[in-house]
């Protein structure tokens, strides 16, 4: 009966969607038509003072310096320092510890403590990128959720309008990537409120357009990125840029990805290991609202277990689930971030707010990884003295920063 009952759940939505894309049209296939006509990289940057236009004056505030507007080569610069972000917790009472300085920390290599080398306090501006999860799938997952009380699309929009409408101040800078069968830039980075409006109303005016979901792509172009579609809202004529990932903004400035998903990959290029490892290099923490939560209580025990069932021709089950909230959990966890799962609607404010304080309040450690050339991940380990009695204090205070880096290979001349 139960099996029964969700093979009719998963035809009607097969249906609900056919007819659905026979009348909506996607933001994502509106950038696509226009034939590319030049490779010019479509997120450099005016140089420092440069002055905007009248006519321009509600194109987004560039950034102050030529963040991500370089090759994506140019910006792995010989280096052999290894960038920690890190935020400092009471265990007990779960308070972030401000007003440390660099003598309250140490860093551990594979249990050897290395030196500090660079430190700076969480004073500097935010430069996030804003990721979202804009397929029909995911609309699927919100409409029914609701229990058909809302446009499914509504439970990715919302954190992000949220987020974009509440928490970026005049000082920080955002970019938004929106993502189904691929990655699509809706806006490179800008702190300017009329373009981030742009952003929501283009997200809420627009329909998902294909059934796939594929985080995986879109964590990679988001990270170290690569040639994609060119960013809609800069109207570009051009149907393909190359994008510089989250890796080229300079090291003196905070570095965040906010990613709000299902965390189910259905068709990326690149798996689960690939994009692993390059999210444990970046060095970025990756906080994550995770969606389609009250979509799996309502109808978790209907799904088999194994691939049984799907939605619209894909297989998605109580397996699929189970990994995508574990592969959630380990992108925030291994790059020092965060994984909230929401259900309801009025969880978004906390969750929002918790995500907001740990920004701001991240401290930056660098320290030297030597001659290391083996092309091995190394585990990283922060501790806390927060008195500075010189015991490190693991009992009462719990350091959130990333686990692990990749040494570069010993024929790699760039790091």
């Amino acid at each position: 009966m139960t099996r029964s009952l969700w093979q009719r759940l998963s035809v009607f939505l097969l249906c609900v969607a056919l007819v659905g894309s026979a009348q909506t049209f996607s933001l994502f296939g509106q950038a696509r038509r226009v034939p590319p006509t030049s490779d010019e990289k479509k997120n450099k940057r005016p140089t420092p003072g440069q002055e905007k236009s009248d006519e321009k004056e509600e194109q987004p505030e560039p950034l102050p310096t030529d963040i991500a507007g370089k090759d994506t080569e140019t910006v792995k610069v010989s280096t052999n320092v290894v960038n920690v972000d890190a935020v400092v917790y009471n265990k007990k009472s779960g308070q972030i510890t401000t007003g440390l300085t660099k003598k309250n920390f140490e860093v551990y290599v594979d249990g050897v403590k290395r030196d500090i080398t660079n430190f700076s306090t969480p004073d500097a501006p935010i430069t996030i990128s804003l990721v979202v999860e804009y397929s029909k799938l995911s609309s699927v997952f919100g409409y029914y959720g609701s229990g058909g009380q809302e446009s499914g699309t509504y439970e990715v929009i919302r954190p992000t309008a949220y987020f974009l409408s509440q928490f970026i101040t005049p000082q920080d800078y955002v970019s938004v990537i929106a993502f189904d069968m691929r990655p699509t830039p809706i806006t490179d980075f800008t702190n300017n409120p009329t373009r981030l409006q742009q952003v929501i109303q283009l997200l809420l005016n627009n329909q998902p357009a294909f059934i796939e979901t594929n985080l995986y792509d879109a964590l990679k172009l988001t990270l170290v990125g690569g040639r994609g579609d060119s960013v809609v809202l800069e109207d570009s004529k051009a149907r393909t840029s190359e994008y510089a990932g989250m890796v080229a903004v300079p090291n003196d400035r905070r570095k965040a990805v906010l990613l709000v998903a299902s965390g189910i990959d259905t068709f990326s290029k690149i798996n689960y290991d690939q994009v692993r490892k390059i999210v444990q290099n970046s060095g970025i923490p990756i906080y994550i609202i995770g969606t389609a939560q009250m979509f799996l209580k309502k109808y978790g025990d209907m799904m088999d277990p194994g691939h049984g069932s799907n939605i619209m021709g894909v297989p998605i089950d109580r397996m699929t689930f189970l990994q995508a909230d574990n592969t959630m959990k380990t992108f925030a966890k291994e790059t020092g971030g965060a994984y909230f799962p929401v259900t309801f609607e009025g969880e978004l404010p906390t969750v929002l707010s918790s995500i907001n304080a740990l920004l701001r309040n991240q401290y930056s450690l660098g320290f030297s990884a030597g001659e290391v050339r083996d092309g091995k991940p190394h585990k990283i380990l922060v501790k806390v003295d927060v008195d500075g009695d010189g015991v490190t204090d693991e009992k009462a205070y719990r350091v959130q920063s990333r686990e692990v880096y990749i040494a570069p290979r010993a024929d790699t001349t760039k790091q």
